[in-house]
């Protein structure tokens, strides 16, 4: 069901979410506008700092290509010209958006290849952690995957399949999919280290050690009917993280009649434990 933008923005409000909703579009976009103040760019070159230091050891390939296409480390990133190189490189735009926004809205964007972008920036006492997903998550998590185009093609396909998911009753396995692949998926090819791509793990400083390095991270080879069946957790480490062999794995998986045809199977199965798959 549709939610209008003023009756979601009241939603936000009364859970306390920080994003000004009252500018939404139709579509959930508002202005990025770049009136960002100092303190808010020193925030942002710590958090980038920090943290490429271990996404350079601890990320594949592919990601750190990407931010080394796009440039998003020196100060915080215009989405203007971060879409324009974007759209040359795999043809996606990013949004602003003030948060979190609705399903369907999200779905449309991805399906258009849009990825909406929240507009604002952690304070400097949420360097560790933050509830609501922010600028520094959707840009330097999501964005830099963006360039590669097997990885820019399946996050276009889920938006256009989601629907169809969740009309056969899989909205918890759809939202699983993305989950344990664009937010905390690693990948271990062949001959190679396992590194991560997820961005839920490129912009977290300790889950990302710890999913790639700790002998008690729980991996577990991907297989897209398990993962869309497996619990997992928002406010602490992952019990399992799936580990995919190239992104062509990704893509092959993927099919719209299959993932509806899985839906269909288990949605009144009960969930799969992440501990003990």
């Amino acid at each position: 069901m549709e939610i209008s933008v003023q009756d979601y923005a009241r939603e936000c409000a009364e859970q306390g979410l920080r994003g000004d909703y009252s500018r939404c579009r139709s579509d959930f976009t508002v202005e990025q506008s770049y009136d960002y103040s100092e303190a808010a760019q020193q925030v942002w070159r710590r958090l980038c700092d920090r943290q490429t230091k271990l996404t350079e050891r601890l990320a594949h390939r592919s990601y750190l290509d990407g931010v080394a296409a796009l440039g998003l480390l020196e100060r915080i990133p215009d989405f203007d010209e971060v879409s324009d190189a974007l759209r040359r490189l795999t043809g996606w735009e990013i949004v602003a958006v003030p948060g979190l926004i609705p399903a369907a809205p999200f779905f449309d964007h991805l399906a258009n290849r849009r990825f909406p972008v929240t507009n604002w920036l952690r304070s400097p006492e949420e360097l560790d952690y933050i509830v609501e997903p922010d600028m520094f998550h959707d840009f330097f998590g999501h964005v830099p995957i963006l360039t590669q185009p097997v990885f820019a093609d399946f996050m276009q396909m889920y938006g256009r399949t989601a629907e169809k998911v969740i009309a056969a009753g899989g909205a918890e396995m759809i939202t699983r999919l993305y989950w344990y692949t664009a937010e905390y998926g690693l990948m271990r090819e062949p001959g190679q280290p396992l590194k991560a791509f997820g961005a839920g793990l490129m912009s977290s400083f300790t889950e990302l050690r710890f999913a790639v390095e700790s002998p008690d991270a729980h991996h577990v080879p991907f297989d897209i009917e398990t993962v869309m069946r497996t619990t997992y957790e928002i406010d602490k480490f992952q019990r399992a993280y799936f580990v995919l062999p190239s992104f062509d794995a990704l893509r092959d998986a993927f099919d719209a009649g299959d993932l509806v045809r899985i839906a269909r199977r288990w949605k009144d199965a009960p969930a799969l434990d992440p501990a003990t798959i």
